[in-house]
């Protein structure tokens, strides 16, 4: 096992469990700075670990009972066919290109971690086939995020279901979770068949995200959220700036 990527599971994971996010996010610039992982590498490596993370996830809130198994049911179809999409598409990208996506999803993720105070319970939740339409299409939206970006999707998947589909909060999370198992093992295969995946890393990686994932639950019980919320939201935006600024490698003369 390599110890390198031990180490970037840890963080990933523990700064994850801390503000409630899948690993991808942290987990990507990471494997960037200390593995020396090309962008595409580092998003096909990422979605092994977000699979594990989300069955480790999906478990755990599974046994408390906040997670709508008819919703996750609804929203894997379209997730796992766009999840395909997002992979091939991020390889037909050029490096620098991927890497200003990935940044502004992560100028998204910041605020979205900066808003969730203030995401309201919809009062009327959407019913019958409009409730199928939204969460396929929220299915759709994440799992290309998923497959292009390395991420897990929960930044698009659980306001929708907070805010549309009528879930509480816990039970939105909990089946994001679930829902982002078979868009991130198909993200990984298409990946995985282009090449990208850099196997020798994913049992570290696997191994260091449960461990962290689980410090982190128990870190935020005892840290106040909000300041949690803001500190890490300044990391994801200054980690953004680096990302948004990247351009294409002068050609050999």
């Amino acid at each position: 096992m390599n110890l390198a990527s031990l180490w970037v599971g840890l963080l990933a994971g523990a700064f994850g469990g801390l503000v409630g996010l899948g690993g991808g996010v942290v987990a990507v610039p990471l494997m960037n700075a200390l593995l020396r992982l090309t962008q595409h590498e580092a998003v096909a490596t990422s979605l092994v670990m977000v699979a594990f993370t989300g069955l480790a996830g999906a478990f755990a809130y599974a046994s408390h009972g906040t997670v709508d198994w008819l919703a996750a049911l609804l929203l894997f179809p379209s997730a796992m066919v766009t999840a395909n999409w997002g992979a091939r598409y991020a390889n037909r990208l050029p490096e620098w290109r991927l890497k200003r996506v990935f940044g502004w999803y992560l100028v998204v993720v910041a605020l979205s971690l900066l808003l969730k105070p203030y995401i309201p319970h919809v009062g009327e939740p959407i019913e019958g086939g409009v409730r199928v339409l939204f969460l396929a299409l929220t299915g759709a939206m994440a799992g290309f995020a998923s497959g292009l970006l390395g991420v897990g999707g929960g930044t698009i998947t659980v306001p929708i279901l907070v805010l549309l589909v009528g879930l509480e909060q816990h039970t939105a999370q909990g089946t994001a979770l679930l829902a982002m198992i078979p868009s991130a093992l198909v993200g990984s295969y298409t990946h995985f068949r282009h090449g990208n995946l850099a196997r020798a890393y994913v049992p570290g990686l696997v191994v260091g995200i449960l461990l962290g994932a689980s410090l982190g639950g128990v870190l935020a019980n005892q840290m106040p959220e909000a300041w949690l919320r803001v500190v890490f939201s300044s990391v994801l935006l200054w980690t953004a700036r680096r990302y948004l600024i990247a351009r294409p490698k002068p050609q050999a003369a």
